[in-house]
Order: C-alpha cells, then structure tokens, then sequence
C-alpha cells in the first residue's frame, strides 16, 4: 500500500471517529466517551499527515513539521494546564481565530502556487477557474473568522467594551461588503490579479471585525457558536484547496453542527439566525438608571439557611457568577445537604447561562452533580410556581422579567427561567450593578426577592456552616 492510499484509509478512519465523537458529546453519560474518540481520531489524522510528509519530503519538510507538532503541542498543554473554566469562552473564540488564519495562510498559498497556470485552455482551465473561486472564499470566510474571533476574544475577556458598536447604516455596510466580495470573486476567476486578493482580504477582515462588534455583549454566546460555525467552513475551504478528504469532512462536521447549535440560541435569545449571521443585531444598554423599581431587600446567609431548612422544594439557577466565584463545589455541597435533608433539589439551566453554550453543565459536571437533577429552561419552567426556595446564583440577565413584561426592553421576547414565581427568591451577587447586556433587572426589587451580597462561594460556604 502507497503512502498516499494509508494515509487515505487513515483519514476516513478518523473521520468516522469524529463523527462518534460528536455523537457521544450530545449525552451527558456518554461526553467521556465522545472526548475520547475525538482524541484519537486527532491522533491517527497526525498520524497519517506525518507518513505523507516522510514519503514526500524527509529532509526539510520533515523537521518543520516536527518543529510546528512540538511548538503547538508545548503551547496547547500549558494552555489546558492553567486555563480556567472561567477563561474557556474567550480560549475557545481565540483558538477559533487561528483556524481563520490558518485558512487565510492557505487560500494566499493556493493562489501564489498557480500564477504560472493562466494559458490553460478547456477542462484544464475550467478546474483552474473553480480553483480560484476556492481561493477567493476560503480567503474571505478565513479573514471573517479571524478578525471576528479576536473581537469576541477581548469582549468576553473585558478588553473591550461589551455594547454593540453602533455606525450610522451598520447594516448597510455588511451587506455592502458581502456584495462587493461577490463582484470581486467573479471578477477574480475571469481575470485573477493579486491585488483583487488582497483587496478581498482587507474587505474581509473588516467585515469580521464589524460583524462581531456590532453584537452586544448579552448575545456573545450566540456569536461564539456562530464562530464555530465559520471556523468550521473556513477549514472545509482549506480542505477543498489542499485536496484533504478529512479536512473537508470535519470542517463541514464542525461548520454544520455549529450553525446547528446557534440556530438553537437564536431560539432562546428569541433571536433571528439569520440576523446573527449579518451581525444585524446587537443589544443596547437598557434604562437601568431610569427606572426607579423601589428598594432592594437583603438578607443574610443564616436567613438563607433558615429558608432552606424549612423547604420542600428547592431550584438553584446558576449563572456566570457562580462561575466567576468557582463556587460550583460548595453549591454541590450544599445541593448534597439538602437532598439528605429531604429536600428535592434541582437546577435550571438556561441555554445562554454564561458565556458559552453549556458553561454552567460542564461546571455542574465537574463537581459531581447528579445529571437527572440538572433540567433545561423548557423542561423546569412550570415548577416555579410549586417551588419554596430559589437560589439565583450568579445569574442575571437569563432571570429578568422585564424579557416578558417590558415591550420596550433590549431583551423582551427572550425566554427566560421564570423564578420570580417561586415563594422565595435569594438572588447571590456582588452588587446590584446590570448584567452583562447592560439591562436593569427588577426582579431584584421584588416583594418574594432578597439579595445575599458577596462572592458566591463563600456565602455559600456560609449558609452550609449554618446548616
């Protein structure tokens, strides 16, 4: 067998390997499983790379391999040895920036190899044609990534300002550069010129870096699994360029379920995917300093405790707070305590609770909370009514009532766990300052609400020790 046929054989075994791991991610019981097939899929597809290079050029093409493998090997243990889960939202926005650039690097590598193939003629120029177009867009959608992901990088990491940037006709100029990008790419394959790509790739990076920015702060989970998403199809375009079966296969993998995945947060932001995908939208600041809602009520952590002990039934909403505090140990303490009590304990999950799609279960998860206990928005949002005790635990704008009882507000129309209907609601934060879609929450001033003020995980710690 050649090395090209082992390395193809290779690549569609690891293909079907990230097909399971995909499939074995959907579960909560069977996300180990997934990880794991997702690892050595990974594994052989290096594999294969690393026969193809040996047979097709040991000498220097061999060591700059094994230079880039050890450099991204060094890089990405460090990376997982002391990221926080806290940090996982804007590490994975920046590691999606990468693959952007990775299918930039390509798409300009495609076309400087070809300039010496213009006087084709008949089928020969035909495949010549089709290839430049797959320069053009694997440029574009690579440049949109990129610049887009390092916006959403620093915004979830506070380097910059979480409102939408507002210009006059933002949307005008989004669909103004996607048109000019498809005059461009007809012109490009008729008659290809380098400075029509490297007018694209201005085009195109300032396309992403405006997408992004255009979206407030609030709806940054969206956009991280919209990033996903063109990640996704910038490395199919890569794949498409390189002739590499597997890259196609998994960036299409990836590119699907990604918009996948964001057409189900558009649905819970009540949001329009299509919206999204121009980065149309983007939430405002809402009238936090307004509106006048009356006076907080607060209360202490033994008061908490005394709530609690008298409970028949309790949810706990966790939010990007809870985060934050790390307090996901202590509160699956606490969740331990109450059960031995008698007391039915479970957790609401909103779809964008933190800063990524699924942050608060893989939190939960990792803190050995029972999985029949953490139930989504839809499957828990008609037991508020019967529940005692609520405990909003980091969580802000995913609880607000102003998304159904204000038409006005920058969230209304967003579904929300509706915990204002419980007896009692101990809302856990620092201050009362807005939550990160920068809309005033009154849920704080309501006459069922008090506020335990502090980091999470020590009032919670706090109200186990009056347990």
């Amino acid at each position: 067998m050649t090395a090209i046929s082992l390395a193809n054989a290779a690549y569609l075994v690891a293909a079907l390997l990230f097909i399971l791991s995909l499939a074995g991610l959907s579960k909560h019981e069977t996300a180990r499983n997934g990880v794991a097939f997702g690892i050595a899929g990974m594994t052989i597809a290096l594999a294969a790379t690393f026969i193809l290079v040996v047979d097709d050029d040991p000498g220097i093409g061999l060591v700059l391999l094994l230079v880039a493998m050890l450099i991204g090997a060094v890089i990405g243990l460090w990376r997982a040895k002391i990221v926080e889960m806290t940090e996982m939202p804007e590490l994975i926005a920046l590691l999606h920036s990468f693959v952007g650039l990775a299918a930039v690097l390509v798409g300009w590598n495609g076309y400087l190899q070809h300039t010496d193939d213009r006087g084709l003629t008949g089928e020969a120029a035909t495949l010549l044609d089709i290839h430049h177009a797959e320069v053009f867009i694997g440029v574009f959608i690579g440049a949109v990534t990129f610049t887009g992901s390092i916006v959403a990088y620093l915004k979830l990491s506070a380097k910059m300002k979480s409102a939408p940037l507002m210009l006059p006709g933002k949307n005008w100029l989004n669909l103004g550069a996607i048109a000019l990008f498809v005059v461009l790419t007809i012109w490009f394959v008729i008659s290809p010129a380098l400075w029509l790509l490297i007018l694209v790739t201005i085009v195109a990076l300032a396309l992403g870096w405006h997408l992004v920015a255009s979206i407030g702060g609030g709806d940054m989970p969206v956009v991280v699994s919209m990033l996903n998403s063109y990640s996704g199809w910038a490395a199919a375009a890569s794949g498409f360029l390189l002739g590499n079966d597997l890259l196609i296969i998994t960036g299409a993998l990836v590119g699907s379920s990604g918009a996948y995945l964001s057409y189900i947060m558009c649905k819970a932001m009540n949001r329009s995917f299509i919206s999204v995908i121009a980065g149309g939208f983007g939430i405002e600041a809402g009238p936090a300093e307004d509106t006048d809602y009356g006076e907080h009520r607060e209360i202490t952590a033994e008061g908490v405790a005394e709530l609690l002990a008298d409970a028949k039934s309790v949810v706990i909403t966790p939010g990007y707070g809870m985060a934050v505090a790390q307090a996901q140990y202590p509160v699956a303490d606490l969740t331990a305590k109450l059960r031995e009590r008698g007391v039915e304990v479970r957790f609401g999950i909103h779809p964008v609770a933190g800063r990524l799609p699924g942050h608060m279960n893989v939190l939960l998860a990792e803190a050995k909370v029972p999985y029949d206990i953490v139930l989504e928005m839809d499957e828990i949002n008609d037991d508020f009514a019967d529940t005692d005790v609520v405990l909003v635990i980091g969580a802000n704008d995913t609880v607000n009532p102003a998304a159904t009882e204000d038409p006005g507000s920058p969230i209304a129309g967003m579904p929300v766990l509706r915990v204002w209907e419980a007896k009692n609601v101990i809302v856990f934060k620092r201050s009362m300052a807005v939550g990160y879609a920068g809309v005033q929450n009154p849920l704080f001033f309501r006459e069922n609400s008090q506020m335990l003020f502090g980091d999470a995980k020590e009032r919670v710690e706090d109200i186990i020790k009056a347990l």
